[in-house]
């Protein structure tokens, strides 16, 4: 398929996601399109990177290699400082895995916060991403018997954006904040519900979208975006 020069091709399918990055894209001319409406194959990018920036890089390459137009990926997830950093890379699909992910173990275990017994033996037996209410559930049962000041994190976004001459903009965006025991609020999706970020009482699930868009970590990422794509605007 042709496209604009102006178009980018999104490596998710997510509406919301899309929505959110062409908010920032826009200003620069640039038009955000999923990859169905691009007439990209239909396509499982495996995700076995150890860190968000590689999940984020390899679905923006891949993604751009079977459409040569300028492609956008977003890898994002959820960290637990008393889980080692788990659900982490591993956020989506997090119910689908037995305890902790192996990556996260020892870094769980320095912390102490769970015993060994209660972190599974880490076997990954996803197909796909989980359902979120499963995701949730998980995550609260391990949390438990956790002391709320304990139960410190952070939301993740890297947003990877690269051309066809290998030219690449890579952005991270965090949000501090703690993690409940229970789900509040019907807003956002995934971990919303139980994430309240820092300097608010309030849950992502229960903050206005309008809000929780100017302060997540994926606003974050993408005002890091909106600085890069200045500069190389200017350099060009």
């Amino acid at each position: 398929m042709e496209l604009p020069e102006n178009v980018i091709v999104a490596a998710t399918q997510n509406s919301h996601k899309i929505r959110e990055i062409e908010a920032i894209t826009a200003r620069f001319g640039m038009e955000i399109i999923g990859r169905d409406d691009a007439g990209i194959p239909k396509v499982e990018i495996a995700e076995d990177g150890t860190t968000f920036e590689e999940n984020s890089c390899k679905k923006a390459f891949e993604i751009m290699k079977l459409c040569g137009r300028p492609t956008i990926a977003d890898d994002s997830g959820i960290e637990l400082d008393c889980l080692g950093g788990a659900p982490g890379i591993y956020s989506a699909r997090f119910a689908a895995i037995d305890g902790i992910p192996e990556l996260y173990r020892d870094a769980a275990l320095k912390v102490g916060k769970l015993d060994a017994d209660r972190m599974g033996r880490g076997d990954d037996n996803s197909e796909g991403d989980s359902d979120d209410k499963d995701n949730n559930r998980k995550l609260m049962d391990l949390l438990r018997d956790v002391p709320y000041q304990d139960r410190t994190g952070r939301f993740v976004s890297v947003i990877t954006l690269v051309y066809p001459d290998g030219d690449t903009i890579v952005c991270r965006g965090t949000v501090e904040g703690h993690i409940l025991t229970e789900e509040r609020g019907e807003g956002g999706f995934g971990y919303d519900p139980m994430f309240i970020p820092e300097g608010y009482d309030r849950t992502f699930g229960e903050l206005p979208a309008e809000l929780k868009n100017q302060i997540s970590h994926r606003a974050n990422a993408l005002k890091l975006l909106d600085e890069k794509l200045q500069e190389r605007q200017e350099v060009r």
